[in-house]
């Protein structure tokens, strides 16, 4: 079994913080909104699944479209 130092479980902590601003700050952009609304217009499901899954969605898209 890994045994992990301490400072992990506290970087862990600060990385979720700081992924839980940054899905903040994302699902308030416009970008994130208009997307947001089409997904909808498509899927009425699509507002039940999880923020977390939007924006990560959202930005999987968004980087798949930059990089075409």
């Amino acid at each position: 079994m890994a045994t992990y130092p301490a400072s992990s479980s506290r970087e862990f902590l600060e990385d979720s913080q700081i992924w839980a601003n940054l899905k903040m700050a994302i699902a308030s952009s416009s970008g994130f909104q208009s997307w947001q609304m089409e997904r909808q217009q498509v899927d009425d499901r699509y507002q039940d699944t999880s923020l977390d899954y939007r924006v990560q969605r959202y930005l999987r898209e968004t980087l798949e479209t930059l990089a075409y």
